[in-house]
């Protein structure tokens, strides 16, 4: 019988001898107190070039994730509709697209350049921002380096964040360790993730799982939501 912590989709990669040596990580997950919904970088790119294999869409599309893109378009919908009906603070993450926010010329590490196109970095219309939502623009993977997201959370009284969006290794990690290290509770919402590579996706969850956040399972996650009453009402102010 799986053990209801390690019951993910990991349990295809990691071997026995491998969980039993993380044992003393299993705990009972949640969404933490006063949570909100963090959002990362669910913007059109990612989705370009539709449903398919991302070894057919690299070549043209090489920022796409695919089918797995895809794929969660529809949990993630619904976890935007519980967060909204239980009043959380809503807020999503996209690229700087400015030109005169960042010196010209300038990468990371040795990185290649980005293709900086604003209409790339616009929110899918599935998950178009409501009025009281905050767009967080962003030059690096995390969403609080270098940002006023931790602030916002801090001044509306958040104390844990749950995260959807992508990619599994890069933004969604970075931010989630951040948001740890901050000490925020994080949940990151498992059906709700995606990545260009799926073992990329399956191992970087199982490191954060073990390691900083409570990943759970979208119904999981709902019901927390939904049952939780005054704990998940909040709002941001008007």
């Amino acid at each position: 019988m799986v053990d209801q912590f390690e019951d993910h989709c990991w349990q295809d990669i990691v071997p026995a001898d491998v969980l039993d040596i993380y044992r003393h990580y299993r705990r009972q997950t949640t969404i933490g107190a006063a949570p909100a919904l963090l959002a990362i970088d669910l913007y059109d790119l990612v989705y370009e070039g539709g449903a398919r294999p991302v070894a057919e869409l690299a070549a043209r599309h090489p920022s796409a994730c695919g089918i797995a893109a895809h794929r969660a378009i529809a949990p993630t919908e619904r976890l935007f509709a519980a967060a909204r009906a239980a009043g959380l603070p809503i807020f999503y993450t996209t690229m700087d697209t400015r030109p005169t926010s960042r010196p010209g010329g300038l990468s990371a590490t040795r990185r290649n350049a980005l293709r900086i196109d604003p209409d790339a970095y616009r929110i899918r219309a599935e998950f178009a921002p409501h009025d009281n939502d905050v767009v967080i623009t962003k030059q690096r993977a995390s969403a609080f380096f270098g940002t006023p997201l931790a602030t916002h959370l801090v001044q509306l009284g958040v104390r844990s964040v749950i995260i959807c969006g992508e990619s599994t290794s890069g933004c969604v990690r970075a931010s989630a360790v951040d948001a740890y290290s901050l000490g925020f509770h994080v949940s990151i919402i498992e059906e709700c993730v995606f990545d260009r590579s799926e073992l990329s996706h399956k191992v970087n969850l199982f490191d954060l799982h073990h390691k900083y956040a409570d990943v759970l399972h979208l119904e999981h996650a709902l019901g927390e939501i939904a049952g939780s009453g005054e704990r998940c009402r909040r709002s941001i102010p008007g």
